[in-house]
């Protein structure tokens, strides 16, 4: 059952359902996973895929402990687990590095863990001056977020200085905002990022 790529299609990767988060790619994220399901979605993953990747999918409602197939949001962030510790309380904490944006195709919840199939997004390629001229612009409008909210640390701003690409941009600034699920799931579904070709 390892994933395989298929007429743009990606098949067979195991689900793992979050609460209340949207992972982002280009960016690393702790979590931590209590339902059964999303904890042998994991375990199958770090056992038995070379690339270790899961599909990080949120929950529609939060409180659902057992989500079926519509349940979840159409899309997810296709991650790597780079690491994974089992507590003592049965939980598992994991870091994940998301790689791409992906819309679910085809769920199958019918076993131990769900898996899907998705189709990977690919990102818009701009020029070097469009690309530019665009993360300026990004840059100097979350600035100004900055200012307003306080909340974002000084240090996020440089950080954001040397990236050069508007998705990875827009995806790590969307990682740093104080916004409701549904406002960083519609974030998650902007399938027309642009990359610098």
């Amino acid at each position: 059952m390892d994933p395989i790529l298929s007429t743009g299609i990606i098949r067979n990767i195991p689900i793992v359902h979050l609460t209340d988060t949207v992972v982002y790619p280009h960016g690393v994220q702790p979590l931590l996973i209590g339902t059964d399901r999303s904890i042998q979605a994991l375990n199958y993953a770090q056992k038995f895929d070379k690339d270790k990747q899961v599909v990080l999918v949120a929950k529609k409602d939060p409180t659902l402990e057992d989500p079926g197939d519509g349940d979840l949001f159409e899309f997810g962030t296709v991650s790597t687990i780079l690491q994974l510790i089992k507590l003592p309380d049965g939980t598992v904490k994991f870091l994940a590095e998301g790689r791409y944006r992906a819309k679910i195709h085809r769920v199958d919840s019918s076993g131990d863990f769900i898996i899907a199939d998705v189709v990977k997004i690919e990102e818009q390629e701009l020029s070097q001056t469009e690309s530019e001229a665009l993360i300026r612009s990004i840059i100097s409008a979350f600035n100004q977020y900055v200012q307003l909210s306080k909340k974002v640390p000084p240090e996020v701003m440089t950080s954001l200085n040397n990236i050069d690409q508007p998705s990875r941009l827009v995806d790590t600034i969307a990682q740093q905002m104080t916004l409701k699920l549904e406002e960083k799931q519609k974030i998650l579904e902007l399938v027309d990022l642009p990359v610098q070709g």
